[in-house]
């Protein structure tokens, strides 16, 4: 999706480059408006589609109970008076 961008965003910066070349700037620069813009708006609707992805992906992740053995216990959360550190 982000080379769809891409491609709008160059096409719209084309025609600015082009009104300004060949002085129709009348037709060319509200069209290279409207392409930057809608290539915004495209981006934006990207990001909150992925935004809500995550969220929807984290609350997933909190309902499920993990549960650990305890050698799992002793590997994670290590006894600190058999630590070797140095504190």
């Amino acid at each position: 999706m982000w080379a769809a961008t891409t491609i709008v965003t160059a096409f719209a910066l084309a025609l600015v480059a082009m009104s300004f070349a060949f002085g129709v700037g009348i037709v060319g620069v509200p069209v290279a408006i409207l392409l930057i813009a809608a290539a915004g708006l495209f981006d934006l609707r990207r990001r909150s589609t992925q935004a809500r992805l995550i969220d929807q992906h984290r609350e997933r992740a909190k309902e499920r109970k993990v549960e650990f053995t305890e050698r799992d216990r002793e590997t994670v959360v290590p006894d600190r008076s058999r630590s070797s550190g140095g504190g």
